[in-house]
């Protein structure tokens, strides 16, 4: 395969959508029933993004609760119900600015994909509604027609989104080093080891943690949004 010109990488929660999709998800399935104590719920999934904004999280404590979720529902139920997330929730907060920054990098022939923490069930539709067609998120596991509640591999998380771009990359016979430019699109402290691997790291609607860290190095600053849901550190 040849190499494209430049490589274009979009973290997707706060980066290209103004909203946490993980979070979102787990309030959408706590408020229409079927989440067992929702109440509960709602409260863990305010500690995960509090210790999430504090750079705290790690994969395994986020999978216990999000891909939890997924265990314990049937996959025809889930796929049904995320039809309706993306239409109440996910679709109306698409905003032009973000389509128009991926339409961009498309239209320029750019290598494009999403590399996120959060995991494929909940954002491959994501992906697919910016029109990016590669995406690296973290993989739930998938065994005798469920989900496991467990995460496949390494998840797509702090050092370990290096490591998912890099295994991406060499499974089609290339490398960072390949690409004249390269970017990569984040809100997030937690993605700073990747936005040390490319030449072009873009703060895209950044934490006021992140913002420090990007005015300190010269990094570019990209405010996409006017307001941004869920509290960020």
């Amino acid at each position: 395969m040849t190499a494209a010109r430049r490589l274009a990488l979009f973290d997707l929660d706060h980066t290209l959508l103004p909203l946490d999709s993980d979070y979102q998800w787990a309030e959408f399935m706590a408020r229409t029933g079927r989440i067992g104590d929702p109440e509960a719920a709602l409260r863990r999934n305010d500690e995960l993004m509090a210790q999430y904004n504090r750079g705290e999280l790690t994969a395994e404590q986020a999978a216990q609760f999000m891909l939890g979720i997924l265990a314990a529902h049937a996959p025809h139920e889930l796929a049904l119900w995320h039809e309706q997330y993306m239409r109440e929730v996910i679709r109306p907060a698409i905003q032009t600015r973000a389509i128009d920054l991926v339409r961009e990098h498309l239209e320029a022939g750019d290598l494009c994909a999403v590399v996120t923490a959060t995991n494929t069930f909940v954002t491959a539709p994501i992906a697919r509604a910016f029109g990016i067609p590669h995406l690296i998120g973290t993989e739930p596991e998938y065994a005798n027609g469920r989900y496991t509640g467990r995460i496949a591999g390494t998840p797509s998380f702090k050092e370990g989104k290096v490591t998912r771009v890099k295994q991406w990359l060499a499974d089609m016979g290339m490398s960072m080093s390949d690409f004249s430019t390269s970017f990569f699109y984040s809100d997030s402290t937690n993605d700073v080891p990747l936005l040390e691997q490319v030449t072009r790291p873009i703060a895209a609607n950044p934490s006021p943690s992140l913002r420090a860290i990007a005015q300190k190095q010269g990094w570019q600053v990209l405010d996409l949004f006017d307001h941004v849901q869920d509290a960020k550190s």
